[in-house]
């Protein structure tokens, strides 16, 4: 069993880590530059955002390639450079991590549409996850997690790659902030139970709207498989603009280490942050969960 596996096979939640990609506008990422482009032109940067979750109590730390896949980054002419862009996170992540924390490999949607509703075939969407896969592996990860997912026909490409690539431990979670599904209609119990079936290592939700909304989607998922390995990695609530483009999250670090309790009441066994979350935050979620 896997040192990731034997954890979370273990009693209490694990603390994941909370934003990346608005914390690297804080130290400076121009805004629609990809994050991933930094694990090569700033890669300081991207080790002190890991390492600011670590020194917080993040138990587990994930890896700058949110957008890392071939299909994704073709959209910013980096298409060429994946392996290397993956496999750089992967290592700027253990080394952030020191031995303190466990590193998930993050895997996010390719930004296409799936036939017959876009352009983009399963197959080609397996093989980018896959090529994605092998490069966040062969840089050292823990374990792959799939996120933000709203199409449950591309998460299912997205389980399919990783485990052609690796028999590393996967980990899927869906974004629900529409009405209670996700953008394309899907519902979390439906999302839990045909993911589940795959053997994943853990299903869940992320990003979203509210806390709230984000716990009424765990308890959802709860309900659909009451076995399932829970993981859930909400946004600090929604963004607004102050002043001259500068975006607030409303929710406070305080206001996230209670709803953590809350969501560690319904047994999930992850929970970190996402959107607008800052070290603070994880803090604040690490010193209420005892960790």
């Amino acid at each position: 069993m896997s040192d990731f596996m034997s954890r979370l096979n273990g009693a209490g939640v694990l603390i994941a880590d909370g934003a990346m990609g608005t914390m690297l506008q804080q130290a400076g990422l121009p805004r629609r530059v990809p994050p991933e482009r930094w694990n090569l032109e700033n890669p300081a940067a991207v080790q002190q955002v890991g390492r600011n979750y670590v020194e917080a109590g993040a138990q587990l730390i994930l890896t700058n390639t949110f957008g890392g896949s071939r299909i994704r980054l073709n959209k910013d002419q980096l298409g060429d450079q994946v392996g290397e862009i993956n496999r750089a996170a992967a290592r700027l992540a253990r080394e952030a991590a020191g031995g303190r924390a466990l590193v998930l490999g993050d895997m996010g949607p390719t930004g296409d549409l799936l036939k017959p509703v876009g352009p983009l075939d399963y197959a080609d969407a397996v093989d980018a996850f896959a090529e994605q896969a092998a490069a966040l592996a062969e840089g050292g990860v823990d374990a792959l997690l799939i996120e933000t997912m709203s199409d449950l026909q591309e998460a299912r490409a997205a389980v399919e790659g990783a485990r052609r690539a690796t028999d590393l431990p996967v980990l899927v979670t869906f974004s629900f902030d529409t009405h209670g599904r996700t953008m394309m209609g899907l519902k979390p119990a439906q999302a839990a139970k045909e993911i589940w079936a795959l053997g994943v290592a853990a299903v869940g939700a992320n990003c979203g709207r509210t806390l709230s909304e984000t716990l009424a989607a765990i308890q959802a998922m709860r309900q659909a498989v009451p076995g399932a390995a829970l993981m859930a990695k909400p946004n600090a609530g929604l963004p607004r603009v102050e002043g001259e483009n500068e975006t607030v999250y409303d929710v406070s670090p305080a206001e996230m280490a209670d709803y953590a309790l809350k969501f560690a009441g319904e047994g999930v066994k992850i929970f970190g942050g996402c959107c607008g979350s800052t070290p603070a935050h994880i803090r604040a979620v690490a010193e209420r969960l005892g960790r």
